[in-house]
């Protein structure tokens, strides 16, 4: 939507607007039409890690998305902002959140915190000015941290969940009920493949049994 390089945030409302008008039915004189696009109903969420897309979102009466999973610390203000100041819309009746969430599982929580391992020496490694691959994990990485380190990784890291198949629904069903977030985007940055598809199907055994009535 940017058309040079000099536009800035204070655009961004107006090129949701432009955005939102491509999908709905093309006017004859219209000069600009999105194919495919024009009259579809394409699900638009607002992308946010600060109160200002949570507004945005509110006044246009769209779905919220916040990436708490690596910028939590405005969660709870922008979506209370949300909440708060939505306006339904032709696309939304009431106010909707999705909140991410790191999750780790593993047979036991020791073998869950090594797999989290990788994701914190990746934030460590980005926040230092040394960005790059996914390192492996390590054993026992946070008692080698400085105060500084660990207060950091506590701080950008706190929305995650990382334990055993009990220690996970623990954590799950205490995020939802201290969030009210009605959907929650789900990542996992494991560095072994068959280590992560085992942590995504844990985590789907423990919401089948979440899920389950009684």
């Amino acid at each position: 939507m940017r058309r040079n390089l000099a536009a800035d945030a204070d655009s961004f409302p107006q090129d949701v607007v432009e955005l939102l008008g491509y999908f709905r039915p093309a006017a004859l004189d219209q000069a600009v039409q999105a194919v495919p696009g024009a009259g579809l109903d394409v699900p638009v969420w607002i992308l946010g890690s600060s109160t200002f897309g949570a507004q945005l979102a509110a006044m246009l009466g769209l779905p919220y998305a916040f990436a708490s999973h690596f910028a939590p610390a405005q969660m709870a203000d922008a979506v209370a902002t949300y909440r708060a100041r939505f306006r339904p819309s032709e696309r939304l009746a009431a106010p909707y959140v999705m909140l991410g969430v790191n999750i780790f599982a593993a047979e036991t929580d020791a073998a869950a915190r090594r797999l989290f391992s990788s994701l914190q020496q990746a934030f460590l490694n980005l926040r230092s000015g040394r960005p790059g691959k996914l390192p492996p994990p390590v054993d026992d990485l946070e008692s080698r941290l400085d105060p500084y380190a660990r207060a950091m990784l506590d701080n950008a890291l706190s929305c995650s969940i990382v334990g055993a198949p009990e220690t996970v629904r623990r954590g799950l069903q205490d995020f939802a009920a201290r969030t009210r977030a009605d959907e929650l985007m789900v990542t996992a940055q494991i560095f072994d493949h068959g280590a992560r598809r085992q942590s995504f199907e844990i985590l789907a055994g423990v919401h089948a049994e979440m899920a389950k009535p009684g």
